[in-house]
């Protein structure tokens, strides 16, 4: 396909003049879209040419095996090899090859509206740092998006990211959204498929960038073959994401639900059994009560020590609250409330001793027993995993110091 200069971008005039200053790349990531790779890229033309910029079109190619490369070439498209496979491989590779000090991205399907991209430009002009698209305000054609996608997937993995980040993106999923170069690249990405699209939004609301919406639509792409989304692997892949970077709802929230729930039902047990609605609960409830708290213990510190780690190696911003935190509670500190809990079980436990060495050593009554047995051995568990938790947060810290 040949194309007339007066429309020309960018891309093809680059080698004459390596020092052009190019306001805008349209990004587009590629693995053999040739059936509509053609129509994307005159889309975007014709959105540089009214905008009146000097931009450029980058396909950032993931090992097409079609004719995508030489009909981007052809039509003055810059093509940047990415050999990671991946969607956010391919996007990340397009991101580093780009002159523009503004990106729009966008998939090379047709689904996306490359014509009408001024919203986009004129808000990261306006000083926003991450402007991304909205289809469920701006119209999603029908057969556009699954029913599965439409109803439930976008909708739950959206409204988790908005409860457990407090974003303000109504949704995460639009493949049409735009940055400035500078803003993307100090989120330091480092997810290689699908995923991608939920870390630029997770992380853009973390580091606290300007952030703005557009209502954006979705028409049914214009590929005769298979989609290279798989709705659950890669639903999943988000959701992991989401989880994996709030620390809070993956551990510290559900840690001090059982903790509560757990201190509650052995409170209620603790002195005699109990009985509701002619059933009784005795020191086996109490048994699993206890397991409870030591569970729910262990969630919250698995809490604090992804935090830290996470904040130390960059994948987090700094959190004030955390480091706030850590100007009260030290290594001396943990030892002291884990040796305290140590020597209460302790006490605990020799007086449990004492009872039955009052019975001569010999049988006893496991309803009254294990209702001083159970408590003690879970204030030693718990201040041991103190004790020895300090430490290891302590040695998390020295990178932080």
């Amino acid at each position: 396909m040949n194309i007339s200069a007066e429309t020309k971008p960018l891309g093809e005039l680059e080698a004459a003049n390596e020092d052009v200053e190019v306001e805008l790349s349209i990004l587009m990531p590629c693995l053999n879209e040739a059936e509509t790779l053609p129509t994307c890229i005159l889309k975007a033309q014709s959105s540089l040419k009214k905008l009146n910029i000097t931009g450029e079109i980058i396909i950032a190619d993931n090992g097409s095996t079609d004719d995508s490369r030489a009909i981007a070439t052809q039509m003055g498209a810059r093509v940047i090899a990415v050999p990671t496979k991946g969607y956010g491989s391919a996007l990340m590779g397009g991101i580093a090859a780009a002159r523009g000090k503004y990106i729009i991205m966008g998939d090379a399907d047709d689904s996306y509206d490359f014509t009408n991209l001024e919203p986009f430009f004129q808000n990261l002009r306006s000083g926003y740092d991450f402007v991304i698209g909205n289809r469920f305000k701006g119209g999603i054609q029908a057969r556009a998006m699954p029913l599965l996608h439409r109803y439930l997937g976008n909708p739950v993995l959206t409204g988790m990211g908005r409860l457990f980040f407090h974003s303000p993106c109504g949704d995460f999923h639009c493949g049409l959204r735009g940055f400035s170069k500078a803003a993307i690249q100090k989120l330091d990405l480092r997810t290689t498929g699908m995923e991608f699209a939920t870390e630029t939004v997770v992380k853009a609301t973390l580091y606290k960038l300007r952030i703005a919406e557009v209502p954006t639509t979705l028409a049914r792409d214009g590929r005769s073959r298979r989609p290279h989304l798989r709705s659950w692997r890669d639903g999943w892949r988000h959701l992991r994401f989401m989880l994996l970077y709030s620390p809070r709802w993956l551990f510290l929230y559900p840690g001090l639900l059982l903790m509560i729930l757990g201190t509650l039902a052995s409170g209620w047990l603790v002195l005699s059994p109990r009985v509701v609605a002619g059933l009784t609960f005795d020191v086996h409830t109490l048994l699993y009560a206890a397991m409870a708290i030591v569970t729910g213990f262990q969630m919250v510190v698995f809490a604090v020590f992804t935090k830290v780690f996470a904040v130390s190696e960059g994948l987090l911003p700094e959190d004030p609250r955390l480091s706030k935190l850590f100007r009260y509670i030290k290594l001396e500190t943990g030892l002291s409330a884990g040796t305290l809990l140590l020597i209460i079980g302790v006490v605990m436990s020799v007086y449990a001793l004492n009872s039955w060495e009052a019975q001569f050593f010999g049988p006893l009554n496991p309803s009254k027993t294990l209702r001083l047995v159970i408590p003690a051995v879970t204030l030693i568990t718990l201040g041991l995993e103190t004790i020895l938790s300090s430490f290891f947060l302590s040695i998390l810290g020295l990178k932080r110091r």
